[in-house]
């Protein structure tokens, strides 16, 4: 695999192809058989983070619909205005958009991220979150966790862990948006 990609201005190399779609597919069932079987569902609401967790919250919808055959509510949100770090990622930064359409007061919301790192933009989501009501609780969905965490936080369904050092990245690639479904362990070129 010869090629690499920008990163938040650091470029990487494929190193290893980690998971293929039919495991994205199983651990993204997995997390929603998950997420139905530990909560009421009648409170349940998913909430995406911009932009590949918005991907795979709209997955587990649509799992959680064949699971329950029911609709669950979701919305999405974008953390760049909440985050810690704005001025290191430029003086333009990319910005999405944001869409809760539903009351989150009283609710269980399950946030929705492709990969848990540091837990800095965790923190951020659950920030904004708060800017919208006050959840009965919040749980945290992931694709990935690739450990090293920086903050206390921990999420509650995990698709995958794969251990990685601090010169390493998880790049998740999803058809919605990459045109296709894998997660590639890179290195820092």
């Amino acid at each position: 695999m010869g090629f690499s990609f920008i990163y938040y201005t650091m470029p990487f190399k494929i190193k290893a192809k980690i998971m293929e779609e039919e495991e994205i597919q199983k651990a993204i069932f997995r997390i929603a058989r998950q997420i139905v079987e530990r909560t009421d569902e009648s409170d349940i609401c998913l909430i995406g983070i911009q932009t590949r967790g918005v991907f795979v919250a709209y997955r587990i919808q649509e799992s959680i619909r064949v699971i329950e055959k029911r609709e669950v509510p979701l919305g999405y949100i974008d953390i760049t205005l909440y985050r810690d770090d704005l001025s290191r990622i430029g003086p333009n930064p990319e910005l999405h958009s944001t869409h809760i359409d539903f009351d989150i007061n009283e609710k269980v919301v399950i946030l929705v991220d492709d990969v848990l790192y540091t837990g800095r933009t965790i923190r951020c989501a659950l920030d904004e979150i708060m800017d919208f009501g006050r959840p009965q609780r919040v749980y945290l969905a992931v694709l990935v966790d690739r450990g090293h965490r920086e903050l206390p936080i921990k999420a509650d369904f995990v698709g995958k862990n794969i251990p990685t050092s601090h010169k390493e990245h998880i790049e998740v690639r999803l058809r919605e948006k990459d045109g296709e479904d894998c997660v590639y362990l890179c290195e820092v070129v």
